[in-house]
């Protein structure tokens, strides 16, 4: 069965899109730690991040890098947090985090957005590509 992101990919379930190219695709996280946090995906859907192969696992970091240089322009933050648990979805994703503190890193505090801030936040964040 698909997972959730491979559903985003393919256009069954909409998103907060920030970028994409062949290989990856950028959007912003639903339930969120913190104002901005985006999830970085491969379309290769594969379940744990060492299983990827080098280049696609290299080229997932670069893509990674260049959204969280586009955020850090788009969003007041102390600094950009990165990181890879994969419970939740069987499908390799980087989490990009807008931090203010340590307390943004944590997944137990969620910021609720409208449907009007997320479109904002990922167009701001898009110019910056």
């Amino acid at each position: 069965m698909a997972s959730v992101f491979t559903k985003i990919i393919n256009g069954e379930i909409p998103c907060y899109k920030i970028a994409e190219n062949d290989d990856f695709i950028a959007f912003l996280d639903v339930n969120p730690n913190a104002k901005g946090h985006t999830l970085v995906v491969p379309k290769k859907e594969v379940n744990k991040i060492f299983d990827l192969d080098t280049n696609t696992y290299t080229n997932l970091m670069l893509f990674s890098r260049k959204i969280a240089l586009a955020m850090r322009k788009a969003i007041d933050c102390k600094r950009i947090g990165v990181t890879v648990i994969g419970l939740e979805v069987p499908h390799v994703h980087v989490h990009l985090i807008p931090l203010q503190s340590m307390e943004d890193a944590t997944f137990q505090k969620k910021v609720v957005l409208t449907k009007q801030e997320f479109e904002a936040l990922a167009a701001a964040i898009s110019t910056h590509l």
